[in-house]
């Protein structure tokens, strides 16, 4: 490959980079790039072929599959291929068959990548041929965004095929079913929204979606996955971004992989969550105890391995992300650390600067900007309702949970009495302040010249009458706050009955 793209006529669009950093030296030949995508795609099946024969040929069906050493075999058990009652497994043949399909797919993928890496064209026209199709510009937003609608709609069809399996195609092992579990066809998957979206919301566990404990509601959530992948696809085919993501999202082909490093790092952290704590989707007879990474011999178990894999892996992406995201921010300002740029704050080599790429973020500073506090249009009297009323609706907890009276009947209401005093203590600091700053500013003084990463306090509220507005909306909207936390912390039991009852 480095031999090929020494010799390409498009020496201009190669990036003058180590061989280290791998595809990026490929980043604007796009038909280098689509065979190192399907050279990728064999190499994955070809370790998925070979890694479920190599454990298929070490299995013993003496031993528990989580004190082996497996983690291809539990998957496929799982999906119900080759179990019987009691998670025993009685078929290893279409193990052997799975195995086989991945490696001859590998050899097919294998082909294309070696095709597209040295004989096919450098660069993929964006025409109207089929060819064309795939050709791109990482600067044209519609093509972008035409891509990434195909592979959330690829992403739902995959849910979709996980579902036929569980309706009609086996079926899947339920753990909770029979006498130590069996495989079943799942007839009646869960479609109720409020149920499966309430597990984003902990309602049916602290543990949120890896709180699921039947396979009705894991299949009625892949078909609302699904649902929700294909329809969010068919719209960004058929749309462009809009006016805030141009502003905010970097399109440069860095700045496409720095967002898939940190989507994948989400999934792992979230993948090696799921599997430490969660045994529908993953059967202790399989995988071994929830909540440990070693089985009672003391060897590393099926789940050990896969959520401290998950995890590490997940870092390392995260990093990936964090470093990606800093070279196309640079990029696209102008900046080229091989050069030896450099960023200077000001004229003054002393001067400090204390701006991050944390606390002056695009996302960050449209964060603040919609802040109560900050936010344009909004009477001072507004500001101070909204202010007080996230005060005064998380002020309760503490004092509910954490006071001398938290274990009696009343400590709600003592909760609520004493959010409530402190909501008028915070008020009548807040008179303080405005009364002794802003009457010392009836002659307007200049201020200095300083740099900010925050937007500015509208005017409207930097005079006393504005201020005076601002804190009796604080004190109304402090004081209901709580009254609203207090009426949810005293009918709780109900509304948890609700939700079951949904």
């Amino acid at each position: 490959m480095t031999a090929v793209i020494s010799e390409s006529p498009y020496q201009q669009k190669i990036p003058k980079v180590g061989w280290w950093v791998g595809n990026a030296r490929l980043v604007n030949l796009s038909g280098k790039l689509l065979g190192a995508h399907v050279a990728h795609a064999g190499l994955i099946t070809l370790w998925a072929g070979a890694m479920t024969l190599f454990e298929l040929s070490r299995y013993t069906p003496d031993l528990p599959m989580y004190e082996q050493g497996l983690i291809l075999l539990p998957h496929l058990a799982t999906l119900g291929f080759g179990v019987g009652d009691g998670g025993q497994i009685i078929d290893s043949y279409p193990y052997f068959v799975i195995g086989v399909l991945h490696l001859v797919s590998s050899a097919v993928l294998g082909a294309g990548g070696l095709y597209h890496s040295l004989l096919g064209p450098e660069v993929l026209e964006d025409n109207s041929t089929f060819p064309g199709l795939f050709g791109y510009d990482w600067k044209d937003q519609d093509k972008m965004t035409t891509i990434l609608g195909i592979h959330l709609t690829l992403l739902g069809v995959g849910a979709l095929l996980l579902v036929a399996k569980a309706m009609f195609w086996g079926g899947l092992f339920d753990p909770w079913n029979g006498s130590g579990g069996e495989v079943r066809a799942i007839a009646h998957p869960t479609l109720n929204p409020v149920r499966i979206y309430g597990y984003l919301f902990g309602a049916y566990g602290s543990e949120g979606m890896a709180a699921v404990n039947n396979l009705e509601d894991v299949v009625g959530g892949h078909i609302w996955v699904s649902l929700v992948l294909i329809a969010g696809g068919i719209f960004h085919i058929l749309t462009r971004p809009f006016a805030w993501a141009q502003r905010i999202l970097i399109y440069s082909g860095e700045a496409y992989l720095s967002y898939s490093l940190g989507a994948i790092a989400y999934m792992g952290f979230f993948a090696a969550y799921f599997v430490s704590v969660n045994n529908t989707v993953y059967p202790e007879v399989f995988y071994g105890p929830i909540g440990t990474i070693e089985a009672a011999t003391g060897e590393i178990s099926a789940r050990g391995w896969l959520a401290t894999f998950h995890f590490v892996l997940a870092i390392l992406f995260l990093f990936g992300h964090i470093w990606h995201a800093i070279r196309a921010r640079a990029a696209e300002a102008g900046f080229d650390f091989q050069r030896g740029d450099m960023i200077r704050y000001a004229s003054d080599v002393q001067a400090g600067n204390l701006a991050t790429p944390v606390n002056s973020s695009d996302f960050t500073l449209n964060l603040l900007k919609n802040l109560p506090i900050y936010r344009s249009g909004l009477s001072p009297l507004s500001r101070g309702l909204e202010i007080g009323m996230a005060h005064g609706y998380w002020l309760i907890g503490p004092f509910v949970k954490l006071g001398p009276l938290r274990d009696s009947q009343v400590a709600n209401l003592v909760g609520l009495l004493a959010a409530s005093g402190l909501i008028v203590i915070l008020t009548i600091c807040l008179s303080i302040y405005g009364s002794t700053t802003f009457e010392k500013r009836l002659e307007a003084l200049p201020r200095p010249a300083i740099a900010t990463t925050v937007p500015n306090v509208p005017e409207s509220i930097k005079t006393i009458d504005g201020w005076s507005q601002f804190s009796g909306g604080f004190l109304i909207g402090g004081i209901g706050g709580a009254i609203f936390a207090y009426l949810l912390l005293s009918n709780l039991d109900l509304f948890t009955q609700l939700a079951q009852a949904l």
